[in-house]
C-alpha cells in the first residue's frame, strides 16, 4: 500500500514530466461509491373497480407491473392492455400480465443484461409468441433498470406507459411518449389469425432507449398513461416533495398510494381539465374532464447499500 510520502512524490515526478493534466491519479484515500438500489412502494386502481390492494398478482385492471432484482441490479416494469380486445372475447389483462411475469422471470434468473432493458422486453415478446397456445392480445410496455454498481439507469419504453427521474424537486430526465396518432401508443401485440394483419403490432425494437446517472436521494416514478393522462407534472411533484428528506419504505409506500389515488379521483372528475383533455383540445377535440382508466404507479427511491432497511 502505498504511503502519503510515496503518492506525494508520484504526483511530483507527474507534474515535472509534464503529463499531470493527461490523466487522473487516484489518490490511495478515495473511496469508491457504493453501489445504489431502489426501495420502491406500488399502488393502482382498476377503472371498473375499486382499488386493488392483491399485490401478489401485480396487476389493476388491465395495467399489470413487476418489482424484481438479480445479482447486478434492480427492475421495475410496468405494461398496459388494449382494452379494445374484450370485443373481440379476449381479457385483455392477460397479455401484460404474462409479459410482466416473463419479464420478472428473467430478471431474477439473471437473464439479461442491466444495460438492455429494451432486450428484457423483447426476449419476454418472442418467449410468448413461441408458445404453443400464443398469449392473444396486446399492450405498451416500459421497463426501468438501475446498475447497482454504475449507479445508472437504463430504460426502454413502447407506448404512453413511462417514467420520471426527480432530483431536488425538479424532473432531471423523462421518457418519450410513443403514439401512433392520438390515444393510439405503440405497442406489441399477439393477434388471432383471423385478426392477423387488423391489429397495431410494433416490433419491441423500436422502444425508446436512454440511459442517466443517478445520484443517492433521487425519486424514480414509473406509471401507465392512466396516471400521466390525470396528473401533471406540477400534482406530481408536489405529491413527492416530501421523499428527499425522508428514507423510510412506509413513507415511499405512502407516496404511490397517495399519487394513485390523486389521479383515480380526478380521473372520475367530469369538470377536471386533465392533460388527457387538453391534449384532445390541441387538436380540435372538444373534451373536458378526467380520464377514467386502470392506473398503475412505482414509486422508486434511489439509495446507498448502507441504507438498505428491509
Amino acid at each position: 500500500m502505498q504511503s502519503v510520502a510515496q503518492y506525494g512524490r508520484i504526483v511530483a515526478r507527474a507534474i515535472a514530466a509534464g503529463i499531470h493534466n493527461e490523466f487522473q491519479l487516484k489518490s490511495p484515500f478515495d473511496k469508491p461509491k457504493e453501489p445504489l438500489h431502489l426501495v420502491t412502494g406500488a399502488s393502482g386502481f382498476s377503472k371498473s373497480l375499486t382499488k386493488s390492494s392483491n399485490f401478489t398478482k401485480w396487476t389493476f385492471g388491465d395495467d399489470a407491473y413487476f418489482i424484481s432484482r438479480n445479482r447486478y441490479a434492480d427492475v421495475i416494469g410496468v405494461a398496459d392492455g388494449v382494452g379494445g380486445w374484450r370485443n373481440y372475447g379476449i381479457d385483455p389483462s392477460t397479455f401484460p400480465r404474462t409479459l410482466m411475469m416473463v419479464c420478472e422471470r428473467m430478471v431474477r434468473e439473471g437473464h439479461c443484461l442491466p444495460q438492455s432493458p429494451a432486450k428484457i422486453i423483447a426476449a419476454g415478446y418472442s418467449e410468448m409468441m413461441e408458445q404453443k397456445v400464443p398469449t392473444l392480445g396486446s399492450s405498451t410496455a416500459c421497463i426501468v433498470s438501475l446498475h447497482r454498481e454504475e449507479r445508472t439507469i437504463y430504460s426502454a419504453n413502447l407506448g404512453d406507459s413511462g417514467f420520471l427521474v426527480i432530483r431536488d424537486g425538479e424532473v432531471v430526465h423523462r421518457s418519450t411518449e410513443q403514439q401512433h396518432y392520438f390515444n393510439t401508443p405503440y405497442q406489441l401485440a399477439v393477434a388471432p389469425p383471423s385478426q392477423d394483419g387488423q391489429w397495431l403490432s410494433d416490433s419491441p425494437e423500436m422502444a425508446e432507449s436512454s440511459s442517466f446517472k443517478v445520484e443517492d436521494g433521487d425519486i424514480l416514478m414509473l406509471a401507465t398513461d392512466g396516471l400521466f393522462d390525470n396528473l401533471s407534472e406540477d400534482m406530481i411533484l408536489r405529491t413527492l416533495a416530501s421523499l428527499h428528506s425522508h428514507k423510510e419504505e412506509e413513507r415511499i409506500q405512502h407516496a404511490a398510494t397517495s399519487i394513485a389515488e390523486h389521479a383515480y379521483n380526478l380521473s372520475l372528475d367530469p369538470d377536471y381539465m386533465s392533460p388527457f383533455a387538453l391534449s384532445a383540445s390541441s387538436i380540435g377535440i372538444d373534451l373536458t374532464g378526467g380520464k377514467p382508466d386502470d392506473i398503475t404507479c412505482i414509486v422508486a427511491r434511489v439509495t446507498s447499500q448502507s441504507d438498505i432497511f428491509m
